[in-house]
């Protein structure tokens, strides 16, 4: 595929066409690894899975969202890069803590953390992470799954 890039007729198709191609190549795969004898067959670190190891489709999301909210939280107010700097810490922070830290009263800490979070959720690369979820989760129909 990559080295007829240009070739590509339905940008549109390509989907479905690697979904195709991987399919047969793995039942390609599987067949051969059938015939050959046991013996002959030996695995190596390549054919062997982790189960301990996410997908790496789960790791990619995971890198985007992680890299997604490092973008965020550093456009915040040093104030509130602070407050939720100090309301994720483990062990928890007492909000008088926080409190006697940022030298706010402990009845704002609240008020501030949904103001904070707000303009997160705001942020233009949370924001495209939240539609994207939200276009590719499964739609449901009194209680089926619908296709998308």
């Amino acid at each position: 595929m990559v080295d007829r890039l240009d070739a590509i007729r339905d940008p549109a198709a390509l989907a479905g066409w690697l979904v195709t191609t991987t399919r047969r190549e793995c039942s390609r795969v599987l067949r051969t690894a059938r015939g050959r004898h046991e013996a002959e067959y030996l695995p190596d670190a390549h054919t062997i899975s982790d189960p301990q190891a996410a997908p790496p489709e789960l790791e990619l999301l995971a890198a985007e969202r992680h890299a997604a909210m490092r973008e965020a939280l550093t456009d915040l107010s040093p104030c509130c890069q602070q407050l939720i700097a100090l309301l994720i810490e483990d062990p928890p922070v007492p909000y008088a803590q926080i409190s006697a830290k940022l030298g706010i009263p402990v009845g704002s800490i609240g008020p501030n953390r949904g103001r904070c979070l707000a303009k997160l959720r705001r942020h233009p690369a949370i924001a495209a992470l939240v539609n994207a979820d939200t276009e590719n989760a499964p739609r449901k129909i009194y209680g089926q799954a619908a296709a998308p």
